[in-house]
Formats: C-alpha cells, sequence, structure tokens
C-alpha cells in the first residue's frame, strides 16, 4: 500500500454484539502508515456483513441503508482529503478525520494557508477555466505578501484573524516604496490579495472582510491604439522583408478581429464557421475560456486568404518575437508609438467599432468582457472624443445656418 494513499476500510467489532446481535461498524483510516478508528454509528448483524466487498448483503431496507451511509461517508472523507492536498500542507490521518468530522472550523488559518488553497486549487483548474498567466500572477502576489510579513513583522507567515485594514494598508505602501512598483501593477496586486480574501471569508475562516472599508486607488491607464490614419498608412505599407510583412498582417488581422496574441496563434480553418453568409470566428477566448463568436471582416477575410496554405491559419511567431518586429515596423512606416500586439486589440474595439459608431453592448461582448461596465471603464475616454467630434461637428452645421 502506498504510504501517501488514503486507504479507507470499515470494520465490525464481533468483540461488542449487543443484545440485538447486532455489532457496531467502525471506519479505519490508514494515512502515511498511520491508523485513525471511529465509530460511524451504524450497527449490523456480522453474518449480513461481506468484509470483502465491504457491504450489507443481502439486498433488504436496513442493509441498503447501511450501504448508503457507508458510501456517503466514503465520499465525505474523500473530500475532506482532497482539501488537505489542495492546501500543500503537511497533514496526518488525524488531520483528514477532524476535516470529514468538521472539527478545524475554528481553528486559526494563515495567510499562506489560504493562499496556497487558492492557488494550487487554481492550477489544477489550468486550460480548463484558468490560464497558466493567471495563476502566475496570483503566484507572485503570494510572494509579494510573503515577503512583505517577513519585512513587516520578521515572520514566515500571518494569522487570518489578525488581519485589518492596517496590514492592507501597509502593504499597499510596502509595494509603492520598497518593491517601487508602478500605480497599476500595485492595483492589480490589491486586487488579486482581496480575491483570496473572499475565499477565506466565503469559507468561514473570517468573520467579516477586513477589505471592506479599503478603498482602492484605480489608476486610469491612458489607452493606446492606432487612429483611422495609422491604420491605413500601415495597411498600405509593402514590406521588403518577409518576416515583416508577414507580422504587420498578423497584426492588422487583430485590429480587424480583437483576437489575444494566443487566440490569434490558435486560430485553424474549424474556429472559421458560417452563418448568414457571413464568415464568424467560433472558439473559447484563452484568459477565460468561454466560447465566443465574431464576424470576421473583409480585410480579416482577406488576410486569412493569403496565408491560407498554411498548417495553422496564420503563421506562428512568438510573442516576444512578434513584438520586437511590431517596433521595427512602426519605425519603418512612421508610426510614433511602441507597438506591441495588444494595441491592435484596443484599435479593434476604438478605431473600428466605437469610432463606427458600434453600441457599447456589441463592443462588450465582440472583446469578450464578463461585464459592460469594464468596457465603459476601459473606453469612456474614447466615447467622450467621439461626442466631443459630433458635438463639433454639429457647431459647424447649425452656425453655417
Amino acid at each position: 500500500m502506498e504510504i501517501n494513499k488514503l486507504n479507507i476500510l470499515f470494520v465490525i467489532a464481533k468483540s461488542r454484539i449487543n443484545k440485538m446481535g447486532n455489532a457496531p461498524l467502525f471506519c479505519r483510516l490508514t494515512y502515511q502508515e498511520k491508523r485513525k478508528q471511529f465509530s460511524t454509528g451504524l450497527f449490523i448483524n456480522p453474518k449480513y456483513w461481506q468484509n470483502t466487498k465491504q457491504q450489507a448483503h443481502p439486498p433488504s431496507e436496513h442493509n441498503k441503508f447501511i450501504n448508503s451511509q457507508l458510501s456517503l461517508i466514503k465520499n465525505n472523507i474523500n473530500q475532506a482529503f482532497l482539501f488537505l492536498q489542495l492546501q500543500s500542507e503537511n497533514f496526518t490521518v488525524e488531520h483528514i478525520y477532524k476535516q470529514y468530522a468538521g472539527e478545524t472550523q475554528n481553528e486559526d488559518k494563515s495567510l499562506m494557508d489560504i493562499f496556497n488553497y487558492h492557488n494550487n486549487r487554481m492550477k489544477s483548474l489550468v486550460g480548463i477555466e484558468a490560464s497558466i498567466n493567471s495563476w502566475e500572477r496570483y503566484h507572485n502576489t503570494h510572494n509579494h505578501i510573503k515577503d512583505f510579513i517577513w519585512h513587516k513583522f520578521k515572520k514566515k507567515d500571518y494569522s487570518l484573524r489578525e488581519l485589518n485594514l492596517n496590514f492592507i494598508m501597509d502593504f499597499e505602501y510596502y509595494l509603492q516604496t520598497e518593491k517601487g512598483f508602478m500605480a497599476t501593477t500595485i492595483f492589480k496586486s490589491i486586487q488579486r490579495f482581496r480575491r483570496v480574501i473572499r475565499v477565506a471569508v466565503a469559507m468561514d475562516y473570517l468573520l467579516k472582510d477586513p477589505f471592506l472599508l479599503y478603498r482602492a486607488k484605480n489608476p486610469k491607464k491612458q489607452i493606446i491604439y492606432l487612429t483611422l490614419e495609422e491604420l491605413s498608412k500601415l495597411e498600405n505599407y509593402t514590406f521588403s522583408q518577409a518576416r515583416l510583412q508577414q507580422v504587420a498582417d498578423m497584426f492588422i488581422f487583430c485590429c480587424y478581429t480583437g483576437l489575444a496574441y494566443q487566440e490569434m496563434n490558435n486560430l485553424t480553418q474549424n474556429n472559421i464557421i458560417e452563418h448568414d453568409n457571413v464568415l464568424w470566428i467560433d472558439m473559447y477566448r484563452q484568459k477565460t475560456q468561454k466560447q465566443f463568436l465574431a464576424p470576421l471582416l473583409p480585410k480579416a477575410v482577406h488576410i486569412i486568404k493569403k496565408y491560407q496554405n498554411e498548417q495553422k491559419l496564420l503563421p506562428i511567431i512568438s510573442n516576444q518575437k512578434f513584438n520586437s518586429y511590431l517596433k521595427e515596423i512602426a519605425d519603418i512606416v512612421g508610426i510614433n508609438k511602441n507597438l506591441t500586439h495588444h494595441i491592435a486589440r484596443k484599435t479593434f474595439a476604438t478605431t473600428v467599432l466605437l469610432y463606427n459608431d458600434v453600441p457599447m453592448e456589441i463592443v462588450s461582448e465582440l472583446l469578450g468582457h464578463s461585464k459592460i461596465t469594464i468596457t465603459q471603464e476601459h473606453y469612456a475616454k474614447v466615447v467622450q472624443k467621439k461626442v466631443s467630434e459630433h458635438i463639433q461637428k454639429l457647431s459647424k452645421k447649425l452656425s453655417q445656418k
């Protein structure tokens, strides 16, 4: 028997048969060569117990009840065992029993406990409903918390019960002064910390959320995108080097589809469907693993046809090289912006959609945002600029009357 495998065995105590001729049923847990035995609260006549099959027999109303209760006990024990494994702690058979029996609810949990639980669970969901990049960001936040605890308290861990608003504000200050992080990085780190603490609150490890009185300082980032003039300049330029032309085409393709870098790389012929005489992209978002449909605009279709002999719909280039080539492209074409692949997605939302009066609800859907408020928050200034342009045109028109 593997020592790190949990063995669950039901046994009857024949030496303790009662006046009714029934013996108590016990559950014996074996883990890492240590045992823990406890009463199930069930009784059975020894002649009806099949030890090899671990069940009561023959079928009867009482025996069916016994079997269903044993199945439930076994299932609950396995859930307790899985919970402790996800926490990545060194635990014993006694811990498994306490977790099963609900005796751990009032035990003091630490920040490292809840981060380990959250991050290990997230890691197991990579490729299902989480991305490796998301897991790495939470892993980094975990390390920042660890570093802060040692810096501030000279301890390796910190009790969840002692967590308060001062801790959060001191952590924020630490990221500013000791780590030298930018406002956006600090905001994202605190945001991830907050989500992990919400898990602790949901699991009753904390009576109240220490973030309730915390006011996040959300820095407003300027959206960088290509204007219509810059996009046209890029589209009309012919590059002498094939690698630069390929990257330019792929960038333009994403300006008309809004695909993220990995989504662009994953695109195959199977992701292209036809509906109402229009070609659509049908695939799953890399970040959220949610299905989405997006119509292919004519310029995007043209680029697909150009590379249709490739194994994938588009050539595959590493993200690092892709962004490096984009800098060359910007210099050659005369675009005074630090071009990265992500700017293509911003260009799709602004120049291609919003500036062509596509409603915010549709923009949000095509970008794959979970809430329209996310889209509104990101692109509010773009909408304001669009409104301003309309007002200027209206003012000019009215002044001519």
